[in-house]
């Protein structure tokens, strides 16, 4: 197992802040009823086990991640009022590029007119917005970039089984990018992040389209294109490794779970969140949700869900972020809110 640890001290130098977000999701809702007509199941079982009672499916053809990011990158410039030939970098955090290359990043780079922007992709599973947010800030406080566009874009169902009951009601598709900026303000932005990995390739893996595995007619036969989950193994894991690296962050700022004013999970499954969040000690008026309506969108599920509740948020509030995804890969993220 490899631990990742960093916590930014301030000594008159520059941190990073979020200083804007915007989301974007599909029109098109599917059911709990509408998968009982595809699969085995219905809406008393899928709510009892996972709390989702729908999430929302990108339809059409040749509609890839790409087309979620756009859109929510246009939508964060619109509201910013920053210009797209301001921004430096972009991060894309993904788990469904529309190709093996290029990367997504490069498609929204052109697709959004960011002209002196670089960018390339980052697949980190579920925990792919807070490991890319967690680069962002470095390289904010290098000074190498001063407007860095993180932006997690997450076509689920494009490797959802919609044959398999225990996986298809799970996910949904969406995207959400946050700007981040240097700041001098003391004490606000990105304060601390703790990150870990752990080689596992048996319960939460697509087991082909890979080099180690390339496409085949006997792989698409055994439907091996498709998100794969040994549900118990990850729920175990998920609910262990996103309270320890919380309350490590905890444990590290000094911080009471009282402090915090939000926390924000990977909306994963509404189970797994009460647990952890029972375990942290944590009221429901802390806890932000969303997976009841948004299913379970990767990387893309943090920030969609702080996008949806920005409105509740005022600057200097402290926010506590975990996820758990493939990898396995996990950690927890400690902000100061911006503005």
């Amino acid at each position: 197992m490899i631990f990742f640890f960093y916590r930014f001290k301030s000594n008159n130098m520059l941190n990073a802040k979020i200083t804007g977000i915007a989301s974007y999701i599909p029109d098109y809702i599917l059911t709990n009823d509408e998968l009982a007509t595809m699969v085995e199941t219905n809406d008393e079982w899928i709510t009892t086990r996972v709390g989702i009672k729908e999430r929302r499916v990108l339809k059409g053809d040749e509609q890839g991640s790409s087309v979620m990011g756009t859109k929510a990158i246009n939508k964060l410039l619109a509201e910013t009022g920053v210009k797209p030939e301001e921004i430096d970098l972009l991060i894309c955090a993904t788990t469904n590029p529309d190709y093996r290359f290029p990367s997504t990043a490069s498609i929204m780079i052109g697709n959004c007119g960011l002209v002196n922007c670089y960018g390339f992709d980052v697949q980190a599973a579920c925990a792919g917005f807070i490991v890319t947010l967690q680069q962002a800030a470095a390289y904010v406080r290098s000074g190498m970039y001063k407007k860095v566009i993180v932006c997690a874009a997450e076509q689920m169902t494009s490797m959802t089984n919609y044959s398999d009951r225990t996986t298809c009601p799970l996910f949904g598709d969406a995207a959400a990018a946050v700007l981040v900026e240097p700041t001098e303000e003391e004490g606000i932005g990105v304060i601390d992040g703790v990150f870990h990995v752990e080689a596992d390739h048996e319960h939460l893996v697509m087991k082909a389209g890979g080099s180690a595995r390339p496409a085949s007619h006997e792989t698409v036969d055994a439907q091996e294109h498709f998100v794969y989950q040994e549900g118990r193994a990850v729920y175990k894991h998920a609910v262990t490794d996103m309270l320890t690296s919380s309350q490590d962050i905890l444990t590290r700022n000094n911080l009471d779970i009282k402090d915090v004013k939000y926390f924000i999970p990977h909306q994963a499954n509404l189970r797994i969140i009460e647990a952890v969040g029972q375990r942290l000690g944590v009221t429901d008026e802390q806890v932000l949700v969303n997976i009841q309506y948004r299913g379970n969108t990767s990387g893309a599920s943090i920030p969609l869900c702080m996008d949806e509740n920005k409105h509740k948020f005022k600057k200097g509030d402290k926010i506590l972020l975990t996820a758990f995804g493939a990898g396995f890969t996990w950690g927890a993220m400690y902000i100061v809110w911006g503005y």
